[in-house]
């Protein structure tokens, strides 16, 4: 167990208000990988970053374009062009010195998927793709580590948590994987909303704080400026942690 220094006391002082000391420690020994640097992760990065987690993995293969700009608030305009996971660690890093950040610029795999959760307390779907999201959700299931997914299109998004073996997977929520698209609309506050109530649900899980929403997909509709609640029993026949699978 790593203890909070008297400059990280005086640094978490407001939320240690509200969660205490305790559940503080926990975030500086926790180690959050977040797969993803678009819109979901810059957000997600930047709180948690701020809320203390002790150490974060940061992956992305991506450079930085223009179009990115809009929703991507650790991106800008001078690193057009630049490795996502370079941008990012540039402004975490003056954020927080008090934390530590690791980053990989690959593409998520078969292969090296393993290697990039196995040591995780906790990992964070920021990605735009069915595929290698199905993937992080194979992945953590059988290895036991918490996830939590989030997806945003319009002005609509969506947050779910997976904690295998208390409740349903992403498999269980989506059988199939929905149709992909090349270039999502999306709006960049929705994005951030939508970060924010995915980091949210990460400080729960860390801290043991308060209960996560695990089995409950949360999904808010920024036109109506509503938000939902849907249970999601967990499938016997699923292929990823069904009973039947």
């Amino acid at each position: 167990m790593i203890y909070l220094t008297e400059q990280e006391l005086e640094r978490y002082d407001r939320q240690l208000r509200i969660f205490g000391v305790k559940a503080q420690e926990k975030l500086k020994n926790s180690k959050v990988t977040i797969v993803g640097l678009g819109g979901l992760g810059c957000a997600l990065a930047l709180y948690l970053t701020a809320a203390g987690v002790g150490t974060l993995k940061l992956v992305d293969r991506e450079k930085i374009e223009l179009s990115n700009l809009n929703r991507q608030i650790l991106h800008w305009t001078p690193d057009i062009g630049k490795e996502k996971t370079l941008s990012a660690l540039e402004k975490l890093e003056k954020l927080n010195p008090e934390i530590t950040i690791e980053t990989l610029n690959i593409e998520v795999n078969e292969e090296n998927i393993h290697e990039i959760v196995k040591d995780s307390t906790l990992v964070l779907d920021a990605l735009d793709n069915w595929k290698t999201r199905f993937l992080l959700n194979k992945e953590c299931v059988k290895n036991g580590i918490p996830l939590i997914h989030a997806g945003v299109r319009e002005f609509q998004g969506q947050v779910f948590v997976i904690k295998p073996g208390e409740g349903p997977c992403l498999r269980c929520l989506f059988p199939q994987p929905p149709k992909e698209e090349e270039k999502i609309p999306v709006v960049g506050a929705v994005v951030a909303l939508i970060a924010m109530i995915q980091a949210i649900e990460a400080l729960k899980l860390l801290t043991g704080w308060r209960k996560p929403l695990i089995g409950t997909l949360l999904f808010y509709d920024g036109i109506l400026q509503n938000i939902e609640r849907i249970r999601v029993r967990r499938n016997p026949a699923c292929p990823v942690c069904g009973t039947r699978g």
